[in-house]
């Protein structure tokens, strides 16, 4: 029980911010942090130390809120995951819709595997999902991401977006 108490003491502030900067809304972050510890609670037994123990945290916050948005609305627009991804990608800015639809024209110059790899984690889709859909490894999903990440960082860097 001791180390559920640190585990939330240690990280509660950097998960609620983190939704805070996902959700622009006090209240819905307060709940959002209470069902990603208590899911945290639930799966630790699965976390295999594969990244830091905030990545991880945080990971399940962003996939608390994408639940939240599809039970919101019947649909998830496809901007609103956009945004999501873009805000994950480039921590700490405040993304607007502009923003968001020059990073998806952006995106256009990659090839179509990397467009199809991107477009499933925008979606919310995990690793192991996208590398079976495109007979990748997962770690070869995880790079394309990456690199992708750091591309769109590059670009947006270079052209005064950031």
């Amino acid at each position: 029980m001791k180390q559920i108490e640190q585990l939330y003491r240690e990280y509660k502030q950097d998960v609620y911010h983190y939704l805070l900067s996902l959700t622009n809304n006090p209240s819905l972050t307060d709940d959002l942090l209470s069902e990603t510890f208590i899911s945290a609670i639930r799966s630790i037994h699965r976390y295999k130390g594969q990244s830091s123990l905030k990545t991880w945290l945080c990971s399940i916050a962003r996939h608390k809120w994408l639940d939240h948005l599809k039970r919101q609305k019947a649909s998830v627009e496809y901007n609103d995951l956009l945004q999501l991804y873009v805000a994950t990608s480039i921590e700490g800015r405040m993304i607007t819709s502009e923003l968001a639809e020059y990073v998806l024209a952006l995106l256009q110059e990659k090839d179509e595997r990397t467009r199809a790899v991107i477009g499933m984690r925008i979606e919310g889709y995990s690793y192991a999902e996208i590398a079976e859909r495109h007979g990748l490894s997962e770690s070869s999903a995880r790079v394309i991401d990456f690199r992708t990440k750091k591309w769109l960082k590059e670009r947006l860097a270079k052209e005064d977006w950031l």
